[in-house]
């Protein structure tokens, strides 16, 4: 027997609640890149969406929200895999990832200011915030 044949799928209640985790961060990266590119423009002018693709691709400003958008693409990736299927435990691990990335600290990092100074005035990032969190904790 492979290590691939040992492994149990993911139930039918986790790929339902993954799907719905990922919908949740799809909404609060999109509520965040809102906000991140309304402060590029503030400070730089208008730019048009070919070269705003550019920037969060590729400019220091939109670095912070890679992570959300890599936590997104990793669960597409695993939940969709035919061979190894995922599991229980693989989506286990994506919450508790989702769980770290979505719960701004309070440190001197970066990323959690930016998160958490959205979170305090923006009602879209407070409300996408709000429905992952829900996900997270299994409502």
């Amino acid at each position: 027997m492979n290590e691939n044949s040992s492994r149990v799928p993911a139930s039918d209640e986790m790929r339902k609640r993954m799907l719905r985790l990922h919908q949740a961060l799809l909404r609060l990266h999109k509520a965040l890149l809102d906000v991140e590119s309304a402060n590029y423009e503030k400070a730089n002018g208008q730019v048009s969406r070919g070269a705003l693709l550019q920037l969060v691709m590729n400019h220091e400003q939109f670095a912070w929200l890679r992570a959300f958008s890599m936590l997104i693409v990793r669960i597409d990736e695993v939940m969709d895999a035919k061979e190894p299927r995922a599991t229980n435990e693989d989506a286990e691990s994506l919450l508790e990832q989702a769980r770290i990335l979505v719960n701004p600290s309070g440190s001197n990092d970066e990323s959690d200011g930016r998160y958490a100074a959205a979170l305090e005035r923006e009602p879209s990032v407070i409300s996408a915030h709000t429905e992952a969190a829900d996900v997270l904790l299994g409502a």
